[in-house]
């Protein structure tokens, strides 16, 4: 597996892992700020995410929590640990009201600013005593209580000597304020017509209080909109943390039922889900059967039958049936718990290009301010009018913020990461988009991947006197009695045959486990023999030519063979191979469409594996090999320039899944998989393969734009806001496109689609 070359990235998992909420940021030059701060603690590692206002910190020494919110605060900012996941959603909506209040004042009077401005403009003899009072009623409020977020960060930054884009949006509006009171105050300041019209229509002359307004209107707008996008990704997130239900019904001992609230239940109790409600918690199910819908969690559309000793997931729902349930995980233990961790490791990650904006965003905020002073003193000695020269400084000032570089790779990954979930795809980091750039070879284990690791009756040949309807019957009867994997696949394939019949298999009496060979038994009076070749041979029994020809045949093919004899002869033989997955060969093939080459990675011998893998177009086949040795093989592969992939199903694979330079965990979700592998596939559907390769790459490429347009717009306007080819107001107005943009392009992983 790939590791990181962040170091808080790299040493993340060892020591307490705690999240904070940070209050106040309204920049990545904040968050770089509070994660400055808390890195400087010893044995402390944090990750501070601007998009989702959290702090990842790991701590491996004793400091304590307190210490981590008091170094925040000390920051100027606030801060709060988080508990488990059902109380880590905070209202993220009261941000966006707030913004909204303030939007809606700022449009409803600039409006009548900005149409003043024009009147005056086009008719100075419109403008009455005291006209400048008027403008001043209604540009104030809005560069002073609409504006007043970004003035209040400019003041806690300043307090702790620090700058953030909030420091030049505070400056240009202040300055523009304070420039035109003292130019509508001052006649001799600026000609008698004058206005912020005037301004956009020409390229020299005075900035008035219109121009602050709409700076203010245009970055609110932005702030706005980017700060609803935010919301609108993490809904996946927020919706997947609230399908675990509130109640649990439990049995008690006695039969008695209760409802408790679901935080109280305890592993080893049994609990009740009827029709529409919601698994109360992982479990195994005790009594009772149950269509189960898996779809909020796996992206599966259709429904699951469970019925005694198998398991079910906290947060599906019992379609209809019901079930009676052991807990065997509960609270932050559960695959629920575990899948919405993932999510928000996810969401806060950061790719090394990321990181290295906002570093450059720390230093930037104080460039631009000398940039600007430097600006407006050059064009006064140029000889320009300071009203020209103050017009370009605050040009300069506004153009510059890049908040747009902030957002890049934290709304994409809450797009891609809250879309993933709703599919059954869990990624663990951008470091696993970073991984499937490379990966041009997929390992595919067999048993539990490429097939559903149960065995099942492929092929019967039977001797004409024997129909195949008694030979299921008979060797029904008596697998029945065994508990072999064999055994099952048999007993399957006997009730298949008869699936009208309430009893379709009858006793066994006189029942013998012949262990390595097979099984006996008395079946309705005859001696029915089930088993390996030998255990006829020992018993001086023959196989006819045309069954010892297919026995032989299908045995070179890879698949087990199991002979039925009866009175004494050997009357057919079945074939038994492990079951593909419906979904194999789709999913080998697109992968093949993503220029993959696939090889099949399994324990079994050679010829069972080449079948299976010509059945679903698998290229290269390695059998044969030991857990260990799948290890090795994959470090072969790398050794030989590919870059691979190992798709395993979590539990016997995870040694290889960690080796690989991408690891992904299919249809498992348990600890183990969480662990080792970068993508969780809980959908139970080899198809989830390719789907999750096209996110990431799609989410790479995404990022990669978004960066590319941040650095791009904030290389190309400065220029342009420096040579005077801009004024305040489009600066205001581009400056909330690009941020637009960014978390609009990002919001259209959302509607990523399975092939």
């Amino acid at each position: 597996m790939t590791m990181s070359a962040d170091p808080v990235e790299a040493e993340r998992g060892t020591g307490r892992q705690l999240e904070l909420s940070v209050g106040g940021m309204t920049c990545a030059a904040c968050a770089t700020r509070v994660e400055r701060k808390l890195n400087k603690l010893e044995g402390v590692r944090a990750s501070v995410n601007y998009a989702t206002a959290r702090a990842s910190v790991t701590v491996s020494g004793d400091t304590d929590e307190e210490v981590l919110t008091d170094t925040v605060a000390k920051a100027g900012y606030q801060a709060e640990v988080l508990r488990p996941a059902e109380q880590r959603q905070q209202d993220s909506g009261q941000r966006v009201r707030d913004l909204w209040r303030r939007l809606v004042v700022a449009v409803v009077l600039f409006i009548p600013l900005a149409d003043l401005a024009i009147l005056f403009t086009v008719l100075p003899e419109a403008r009455f005593p005291g006209w400048q009072w008027l403008v001043v009623v209604l540009a104030l409020p809005v560069a002073g209580w609409a504006a007043w977020p970004f003035h209040r960060a400019a003041l806690v930054n300043a307090r702790h000597g620090s700058s953030s884009m909030d420091t030049l949006v505070s400056v240009g509006i202040l300055a523009a304020c304070v420039w035109s009171l003292y130019a509508m105050f001052t006649p001799s300041a600026a000609p008698d017509d004058a206005s912020g019209l005037w301004l956009l229509l020409n390229t020299d002359g005075a900035a008035y209080l219109e121009v602050a307004a709409g700076v203010t209107t245009f970055v609110l707008a932005g702030r706005y909109f980017e700060a609803r996008a935010q919301r609108r990704a993490g809904d996946a997130l927020r919706a997947l943390a609230e399908l675990s239900a509130r109640t649990a019904t439990v049995e008690d001992p006695d039969g008695t039922r209760r409802e408790i609230p679901v935080e109280q239940l305890a592993v080893g109790q049994h609990f009740v889900t009827r029709p529409g409600e919601t698994v109360a918690t992982d479990g195994r199910v005790v009594r009772g059967r149950a269509a189960v819908d898996r779809s909020s969690m796996t992206g599966e559309s259709v429904p699951v039958e469970v019925a005694e000793g198998e398991e079910v997931t906290g947060g599906t729902v019992v379609s209809h049936g019901w079930l009676l349930s052991e807990a065997t995980k509960v609270g932050a233990d559960t695959q629920l718990a575990g899948m919405v961790r993932l999510v928000e490791q996810a969401q806060n990650g950061k790719a090394a290009v990321q990181r290295l904006a906002d570093r450059i965003s720390a230093y930037f905020v104080p460039a631009v301010l000398v940039l600007a002073a430097l600006t407006l003193l050059t064009w006064l000695l140029l000889g320009a009018s300071p009203e020209r020269a103050f017009t370009v400084a605050l040009s300069v000032l506004v153009i510059a913020c890049p908040c747009a570089l902030g957002l890049a790779t934290p709304t994409a990954l809450m797009a891609a990461s809250g879309r993933g979930a709703r599919l059954g795809i869990f990624l663990k980091g951008y470091q696993t988009l970073e991984s499937t750039r490379q990966v041009d070879t997929v390992v595919l284990d067999k048993t539990g991947t490429v097939t559903t690791g149960g065995m099942s009756v492929a092929e019967l040949s039977h001797v004409p006197e024997f129909p195949r309807s008694r030979v299921l019957r008979l060797a029904g009867a008596v697998e029945l009695a065994s508990e072999h994997a064999v055994a099952a696949a048999v007993v399957a394939a006997a009730r298949a045959e008869f699936p009208d019949e309430q009893t379709p298999l009858p006793e066994v009496e006189d029942f013998t486990n012949e262990p390595g060979l097979g099984a006996t038994g008395r079946v309705e009076g005859h001696e029915v023999l089930v088993g390996r070749a030998k255990l006829f041979t020992d018993r001086g029994m023959s196989v006819p030519d045309e069954l010892d020809r297919r026995r032989a045949e299908w045995e070179r093919q890879g698949r087990t063979t199991v002979l039925v004899g009866c009175d004494g002869a050997v009357v057919a033989v079945l074939a038994l191979s492990d079951t593909l997955k419906p979904s194999a060969e789709a999913a080998v093939r697109r992968l093949s469409e993503l220029g993959m080459r696939t090889v099949l990675l399994t324990g079994d011998n050679e010829p069972t594996a080449r079948a299976v893998a010509s059945e679903v177009g698998i290229e290269e086949v390695v059998a044969g090999v030991l857990p260990g040795e799948k290890v090795a093989e994959i470090e072969r592969l790398r050794a030989s320039g590919r870059s691979v992939a190992m798709v395993g199903d979590g539990v016997n694979d995870a040694p290889a899944l960690a080796t690989a330079d991408l690891g992904l965990a299919v249809g498992a979700g348990t600890d183990v998989a969480i662990s080792a592998a970068d993508l969780i596939l809980v959908r139970d559907d080899l198809t989830a393969v390719p789907d999750a390769i096209r996110l990431a790459r799609r989410t790479l490429g995404t990022i990669k734009g978004n960066l590319v347009w941040a650095f791009g717009y904030n290389l190309a306007a400065i220029p342009l806001a420096v040579l005077g080819l801009l004024n305040p107001l489009i600066a205001g107005g581009a400056m909330a496109l690009s941020s637009g943009f960014v978390v609009s392009n990002s919001l259209r992983l959302r509607r990523f689609s399975p092939s």
